[in-house]
């Protein structure tokens, strides 16, 4: 009984959290425009700030002054016409690199993607409107949520775990379908093919392997959570990784094949 409980303590503060989360998220998407933006600006520039705490536990202030920089490069970038855009977004990550001289590989390559992924989602709510942008969250908490119940209540082989113990192949495998379902009420809504299923399915997996890079990350960094912000979540890192993974990969996508 007590190992019953152990499983499930964290429900309590994760929901909680969640619901603080998707209070402020909603509202910002919903009413789009600077005050989506500005919140997005933000959450780049705090998770910026945990990417260097994590590189570079001894550089605090460092990890302030980009995280600052970053927040203002992502909102600069959604104000920019597209040839402004990546030089505005590289500039953090270039002041870091000149910056940081432990481990600056790992802060350049996680640096970049955070903030291309911010700008992404600013887009998508921009140019695609507000139905786009809540498929898209909607892939990845649906990922997320039905991985942690069947992972927790399946178990069964584990996913990978020397990068991420916790997670298993049911998870995993529930969240796609879970994706799918989402993918398949989105193309009969909006009267799209149900290619968006597929589209659906690929951005679940980017979403995971997203979760498993910031958990490699933070292996190799030797931390359990990029963050204490957000209880029983961790850090922004930590919460919106698989959002960074989809947002990212929605973007590619649109670029390469829009």
């Amino acid at each position: 009984m007590s190992a019953a409980r152990d499983r499930w303590a964290d429900l309590l503060p994760r929901a909680v959290s969640a619901a603080v989360m998707i209070a402020a998220g909603g509202y910002a998407v919903w009413a789009g425009g600077a005050v989506f933006n500005v919140m997005i600006a933000l959450c780049c520039g705090g998770m910026v700030w945990e990417l260097v705490r994590m590189v570079a536990p001894g550089r605090r202030g460092t990890a302030l002054q980009l995280g600052a920089i970053a927040a203002v490069a992502v909102f600069l970038a959604s104000l920019l016409p597209a040839l402004g855009v990546l030089p505005v977004l590289a500039a953090p990550v270039a002041a870091g690199f000149s910056q940081i001289s432990e481990r600056r590989q790992y802060f350049t390559g996680f640096g970049l993607w955070v903030l291309l992924a911010g700008f992404g989602f600013i887009w998508l709510r921009g140019q695609m409107g507000v139905a786009w942008m809540l498929w898209l969250i909607g892939i990845v908490v649906v990922t997320d949520v039905a991985g942690y119940f069947a992972g927790k209540a399946i178990g069964g082989p584990k996913f990978w775990p020397r990068v991420s113990p916790k997670k298993t192949w049911s998870g995993t495998a529930s969240g796609w379908l879970a994706a799918a379902v989402v993918g398949a009420v989105f193309a009969g809504q909006m009267g799209l093919g149900y290619g968006i299923v597929v589209l659906s399915v690929l951005l679940s997996m980017a979403s995971q392997a997203g979760d498993v890079a910031e958990s490699a990350l933070k292996r190799k960094m030797g931390v359990k959570d990029s963050s204490a912000l957000i209880p029983g979540h961790g850090g922004l890192l930590d919460r919106f990784d698989g959002m960074l993974g989809a947002a990212a990969m929605f973007l590619a996508v649109t670029v390469f094949w829009g």
